[in-house]
């Protein structure tokens, strides 16, 4: 399977979770904290803490650890600039 990380192609197993792909591809953060602009990431994977959030086709806060990828997924980082006021 192929999908877009950040607007990069990457290649992508059945079953892997986003955040499989994610750290795959070398990164070990893809989203920011909003008070202090800290870098955030997979920590607790099972879906707990909420740290992976990131944007899938669109869609704001998938939590990247449970999100299996399909086909043509586009994945985006979720900074805490992009939420609406």
């Amino acid at each position: 399977m192929r999908v877009r990380v950040d607007g990069e192609e990457f290649v992508a197993e059945p079953g892997e979770t986003v955040a499989a792909v994610l750290r795959g591809s070398g990164r070990d953060a893809w989203r920011t904290t909003r008070i202090e602009g800290r870098p955030r990431g997979l920590f607790c994977g099972i879906g707990v803490c909420f740290d992976c959030l990131v944007v899938v086709n669109g869609v704001r806060d998938v939590r990247a650890c449970l999100r299996l990828v399909a086909d043509g997924d586009d994945i985006r980082s979720q900074g805490w600039e992009e939420v609406p006021s």
